[in-house]
């Protein structure tokens, strides 16, 4: 079976949008000279160097990317369990020597 997926329609009920202008429109304004955040490559956070290959399809891509990010995540994962395993081993072993 099929979703309904529930449409709203548009009506305009709302109140109508006031065109009058009470500025002069003969008179010349200032142009706005501020400028816009620029995107700068080098501030951007690079997530790793990816092999521009034969162009996927959205849904391998996205895929691929995710797995990539899980890749990551596990092996911060298990780098940090062994550094916790080390640092115990450690204490364990001054607390050993401490008392002999």
């Amino acid at each position: 079976m099929a979703k309904q997926r529930s449409k709203k329609k548009n009506k305009g009920d709302g109140a109508p949008m006031e065109v009058s202008s009470d500025k002069a429109v003969d008179m010349p304004q200032s142009m706005d000279t501020c400028e816009a955040a620029t995107s700068n490559p080098a501030l951007k956070p690079s997530i790793g160097k990816i092999k521009k290959g034969i162009p996927l399809r959205r849904a391998k891509n996205m895929k691929k990317q995710k797995t990539i990010a899980r890749a990551v995540i596990n092996s911060e994962k298990s780098a940090e369990k062994v550094l916790k395993s080390k640092n115990k081993m450690s204490r364990i072993q001054s607390a050993k020597t401490l008392y002999e």
